[in-house]
């Protein structure tokens, strides 16, 4: 006959060793949760404050095969001097036309439509980003 051995009594000794354990996880995995929070909104943060050109592109016109015009509209500080990336696309996804728009003009808001000449025809126009100079 073997004999069974049962566990210790609830309660009885205090927490078991695995219970601090689980806890101490609990606690450090709890911290770089929050670490690596404020970590991701401090680089979001710093992205966007640190960018003196945003630009948003508002619309875009395929109007010849060898052409597209898009519609830039673009917010810098005054003073600030930039330029902005533009490509054409073709329908199965290959670039067709790409330019770079420099803003110089002291205004802090700019609206302009400028014309991407493309090597065939495009379907879409994308705002690859700004820099600031």
């Amino acid at each position: 006959m073997s004999a069974v051995r049962e566990g210790l009594p609830e309660g009885r000794y205090g927490r078991s060793a695995d219970e601090r354990s689980d806890r101490t996880l609990k606690v450090v995995g709890a911290v770089l949760g929050a670490g690596l929070l404020a970590l991701v909104g401090w680089f979001g943060y710093d992205y966007v404050a640190g960018q003196r050109v945003h630009a948003e592109m508002i619309k875009f016109d395929v109007s010849e095969a060898d052409r597209v015009q898009a519609h830039l509209e673009v917010r810098k500080d005054r003073d600030a001097r930039g330029s902005c990336t533009l490509r054409a696309l073709a329908e199965d996804g290959a670039e067709v036309g790409h330019k770079d728009v420099r803003f110089d003009r002291a205004a802090e808001r700019i609206d302009e439509v400028v014309t991407v000449r493309t090597t065939a025809r495009a379907t879409s126009v994308e705002l690859l980003g700004c820099t600031s100079e």
